[in-house]
């Protein structure tokens, strides 16, 4: 029962019209001419049509693998021969057995001649028995009643072939925008990533050009301090004074760029609302993403903070670059006062192994390190990643407002 069941749920829409219709053409023919039927003849067109309906069902492959006309000949022959053999043992009455042919003949011959050949030659074997007994008259109605017949299975059958291949053109064009919309995100990454760079270089070029430039006037003025020191003490000093001056000036500036290197993306903002900024950034590409907070928001060290930050960056980045995942779940933990911990889940392909070998990831594990932290990953083929990570808070006063919940 299970095998029958199992070979039941192979079949798609198609095969059960198929069956429905070959079965019942058969069972009518059978029921109407049973009287002129014997039992040799009723297991003839048994394995007949048993023999039509394997072949019709195979046609998806047969002609996928052989798209010579003489294999489409052969084909259809052989077909029409089996028809018009079940037709004239069982009679008329089993005419709803063509009908598929009908169909294979629309679905599979490119040109419209070819087609014509096969829906004629139908009509032709159909009425053959009432042409050898000369009723013109019942071959030229029964003609008549079968046309229409064949006309719907031909109509329905290139609709249904139509819809196919737009749904399978819907799918290619599905599939090229996911691939298209994954390739701009990663673009989209390695843009901001080159705009920091940028701004990096632009800095480190201030810094060297401030720099030397207070460096060279102190220079100047220390040794003009040097040469006049004990001709004209005051000039010295005045000169002393002015180096003074320009270093005070050469270290608020050194420290202005790199505050400016240093600025932390939090600013102005909490750590849930910056990483709500980083989900959306990987929804945009097209994965689910949650974001749920546990326990009792409070106020962290901004060294915690900003690593807490860092690793969910890197860890949605992981997902939207490798993992091939549709949801990825963020826990940002509040642990009794003393502890938070982040974890980073997804549904993807997952990987053999731990972390080891990315750059990104044992950059984190450096900075969790730095602050005492735990960082832990756990992954199987095809069961996912999931990224760990704890690190003592470094508590300061609680926050007023209430948790947040789901993003």
């Amino acid at each position: 029962m299970q095998r029958i069941k199992s070979l039941f749920n192979q079949l798609n829409t198609a095969d059960i019209a198929l069956i429905i219709v070959v079965v019942l053409g058969y069972v009518l023919g059978l029921v109407i001419g049973w009287e002129d039927l014997t039992p040799p003849e009723i297991i003839v067109t048994f394995v007949l049509t048993a023999v039509y309906l394997a072949l019709a069902r195979g046609s998806d492959p047969f002609f996928a693998r052989y798209r010579s006309g003489w294999a489409s000949f052969a084909y259809f022959a052989i077909q029409l021969t089996l028809v018009l053999l079940i037709i004239n043992i069982l009679g008329t009455g089993a005419w709803l057995i063509a009908l598929p042919l009908a169909a294979l003949a629309s679905e599979h011959l490119a040109r419209w001649w070819q087609q014509g050949i096969i829906y004629l030659a139908i009509l032709a074997g159909l009425t053959l028995p009432f042409i050898r007994q000369e009723l013109w008259t019942e071959a030229y109605y029964f003609a008549l009643t079968l046309a229409p017949a064949i006309v719907f299975v031909v109509v329905f059958t290139r609709l249904n072939s139509s819809e196919q291949r737009a749904r399978q053109d819907a799918e290619a064009l599905t599939a090229d925008l996911e691939e298209a919309n994954r390739q701009l995100t990663e673009y989209s990454t390695q843009v901001d990533e080159l705009a920091r760079t940028k701004e990096r270089n632009r800095m480190a070029r201030e810094i060297h050009d401030s720099l030397g430039h207070y460096l060279t006037v102190v220079n100047v003025q220390i040794r003009a301090a040097q040469t006049v020191m004990d001709t004209d003490p005051d000039k010295a000093r005045e000169a002393l004074d002015k180096a003074q001056r320009l270093t005070q000036e050469g270290l608020t500036a050194v420290r202005q760029s790199v505050s400016a290197l240093r600025e932390s993306p939090l600013s102005g903002r909490s750590l849930q609302e910056a990483i709500r900024l980083l989900l959306q950034e990987t929804e945009s590409s097209g994965i689910v993403a949650n974001l749920a907070v546990q326990g009792e928001p409070f106020t962290l060290d901004p060294k915690v903070e900003l690593t807490l930050y860092r690793a969910a960056q890197e860890g949605l980045t992981n997902v939207r670059r490798h993992a091939r995942a549709s949801q990825v779940d963020l826990t940002l933990a509040y642990r009794a006062g003393s502890e938070v911990a982040l974890t980073i889940a997804d549904n993807g392909v997952g990987a053999a192994g731990t972390a080891e070998g990315g750059y990104g990831l044992l950059g984190i594990e450096e900075r969790v390190d730095l602050l005492d932290g735990q960082m832990k990953v756990d992954t199987l083929p095809g069961e996912g990643f999931v990224l760990s990570i704890s690190l003592p808070s470094q508590q300061a006063e609680s926050f007023s407002r209430p948790p947040a919940s789901v993003a």
